[in-house]
């Protein structure tokens, strides 16, 4: 299929899939829980997770306003409210109440928690924070505001105050092991299509080095970057499989802040990888599914891995480093700019490995003015772009990036995360915006050196 077909199938399965999204809060479960049982849960979560790091953070604030700046909602809308730091008001408030050293002042000072601060609350950590670590970084004393947003999720999840798109997500993963409706068959069905290009793609060998994880908008949507990851483990002639009991890279308890969700998406994972022997785990392109598997995993199962985590953007560059993946120059006259999603840049450190594939591709890097650790997020991620609600916000942080795009005149953007890909296209759509996004594992497979077996 050539590309020009490979676009117009592609968008028209991202265009079905995102009607489907559109209904998916209709499918969450209902959520019985009085008011007070509500505040009683999201307490005892805000209790539990402020540890002495998170009390220093919330002392630590200067109020210099930095962390706004930072942030792509608050500079795509001007409005304060979106501020980073306000959105750790109820945290702070339950630390000041509870654990601070002038707790018994603050309760004498300040009302209590209430069901309607929690209401009020889901907007900002969920519809208007993407948990993307811009704001961390830019903070001039360290604190990780990021880590608090995250914290007021799990404590709304645990009082079921989740979004609706995220509860429904959680129910079915958590169900079936799958999202978006991909489940097992929907992963069999895709391996078919692949292998029907007569690409080998191994699937539940009892025995194999590494374990390759897939996600659902690669077998809904993107099943071209599926047939490129399946080329390029090929290529370099790795003894590699999919499981059928674990393949979903993604976990929806990670953007919902249900931490029990996500300790069973991870476990689900690290009993396939444990089970076939595998010495690596392959994250696909997506860009939460790493920091939530490399980094979070071991303490969600309480146990440190036998085995690597590596995003497959990283395994390129790892292995172009080392001689043994071999790419046919594109050249110059091809113009693009690379898109660093932030779960895997600035949570991840994965900078160098994209550009050294695209350097060894000899294409035109036309980098953005904020790139690296410094980049804008695509304004979708941490489980935004599946929020109908947050559209307005997601166009605010759209018009972002789209004009550093146009900046560079790059005739590309190129990126290693579908819910990034996801994100651009939806914005795309809404601005008529034409200029592509790519697969960097697809542009890296497309153009695999001579003697590549299948």
């Amino acid at each position: 299929m050539n590309a020009t077909a490979t676009a117009v199938e592609e968008l028209a399965a991202f265009k079905k899939l995102a009607q489907g999204i559109a209904q998916l809060g209709r499918a969450a479960p209902p959520v019985d829980l009085s008011a007070d049982e509500r505040v009683a849960r999201a307490k005892q979560v805000f209790i539990q997770k402020t540890d002495a790091q998170v009390a220093l953070d919330l002392e630590s604030c200067l109020h210099c306003g930095m962390c706004a700046e930072a942030c792509h909602f608050y500079e795509g809308t001007g409005q304060g409210r979106y501020a980073p730091i306000h959105k750790l008001k109820l945290l702070r408030k339950v630390y000041r109440r509870e654990l601070g050293p002038f707790r018994l002042v603050h309760r004498l000072l300040t009302r209590d928690l209430s069901v309607a601060d929690l209401e009020q609350w889901q907007e900002l950590v969920f519809d208007s924070c993407t948990e993307c670590g811009r704001c961390d970084m830019i903070c001039p004393v360290g604190v990780h505001l990021s880590r608090g947003v995250h914290i007021t999720r799990q404590a709304l999840a645990a009082a079921g105050l989740a979004p609706a798109e995220l509860r429904a997500l959680d129910a079915e993963q958590s169900r079936t092991g799958a999202i978006f409706g991909a489940d097992v068959g929907v992963l069999r069905s895709a391996l078919e299509a692949v292998r029907a290009q007569g690409i080998t793609v191994p699937l539940d060998k009892p025995r194999a080095e590494y374990l390759v994880l897939t996600t659902a908008p690669d077998l809904l949507i993107y099943r071209s970057s599926l047939a490129a990851t399946a080329r390029i483990m090929n290529h370099l002639k790795f003894d590699w499989t999919f499981a059928s009991n674990a393949f979903e890279a993604a976990s929806s308890g990670a953007l919902s802040g249900d931490e029990a969700a996500q300790k069973q998406a991870t476990q689900r994972i690290v009993d396939a990888a444990l089970a076939c022997g595998a010495k690596y785990v392959i994250v696909p392109e997506c860009g939460h599914a790493y920091p939530t598997l490399r980094w979070e995993g071991p303490n969600e199962v309480d146990r440190t891995f036998p085995f690597e985590v590596l995003a497959i953007s990283e395994l390129i560059g790892r292995e172009i480093d080392s001689g043994r993946l071999r790419v046919k120059p594109v050249g110059a006259a091809k113009r693009v700019t690379f898109h660093d999603p932030c779960k895997l840049g600035r949570k991840g450190g994965v900078f160098d490995e994209p550009r050294k594939a695209l350097a060894a591709l000899g294409v035109e890097l036309r980098e953005t003015e904020s790139r690296r650790a410094t980049n804008y997020c695509c304004g979708g991620g941490a489980g935004v772009f599946l929020l109908e609600r947050a559209a307005p916000l997601r166009a605010a942080a759209f018009r972002i990036k789209r004009e550093q795009f146009d900046a560079t005149g790059a005739q590309s953007v190129v990126t290693s995360c579908d819910s990034c890909r996801m994100t651009f296209a939806a914005g795309a759509e809404q601005t008529n915006w034409n200029v592509p996004v790519e697969s960097l594992v697809k542009l890296v497979a497309d153009h695999l050196a001579t003697g590549e077996a299948t």
